[in-house]
Formats: structure tokens, C-alpha cells, sequence
């Protein structure tokens, strides 16, 4: 993690977003006045892809509609 004061992040901004995107830099923390007012950090979404691969077996359309029904007795309840 790699901490700058405001004016520094100002004049190198390019700079900073380059190492992060480029992953030299994991986290930039701009701080002003001795505090952090800003964080920046490279996100990886390749740990949300394909999250429940293989858990749930495939359904088709007319299988997925036909449980309409019963999600609706599920929110509303029975009617009597």
C-alpha cells in the first residue's frame, strides 16, 4: 500500500493509476492533512465469474416458468 499526500497524487495522478491498473501497486492511498481521503484499488472480478459453476443443474425456460406458482404462494401465501 502505497500512501501520498494530495498535492503529490495531483502532479503524478497519471502515474498512480498506471501502477495500480498495471498491478505495481496494489492500493494508493491519497491522505490530506495527515488523513486518508482517498483510496484506489485494483478490483479483480475474475474471483466472481463462474462463482456457482456445476452447483445447479441446468433449466430450461419452461422449467424455470413453471415454478411461477409456487414463488408466488412463497411471497403472497395461499389463497383460501
Amino acid at each position: 500500500m502505497r500512501v501520498v499526500d494530495l498535492l503529490d497524487a495531483k502532479t503524478n495522478l497519471s502515474k498512480l493509476v498506471d501502477a495500480v491498473e498495471s498491478g505495481s501497486e496494489g492500493e494508493v492511498v491519497i491522505d490530506r492533512n495527515g488523513k486518508p481521503a482517498a483510496v484506489t484499488a485494483r478490483r479483480s472480478m475474475s474471483k466472481r465469474i463462474g462463482l456457482f459453476g456445476g452447483k445447479y443443474p441446468p433449466m430450461s425456460l419452461e422449467d424455470f416458468n413453471a415454478k411461477d406458482e409456487e414463488t408466488e404462494r412463497l411471497f403472497y401465501g395461499e389463497d383460501d
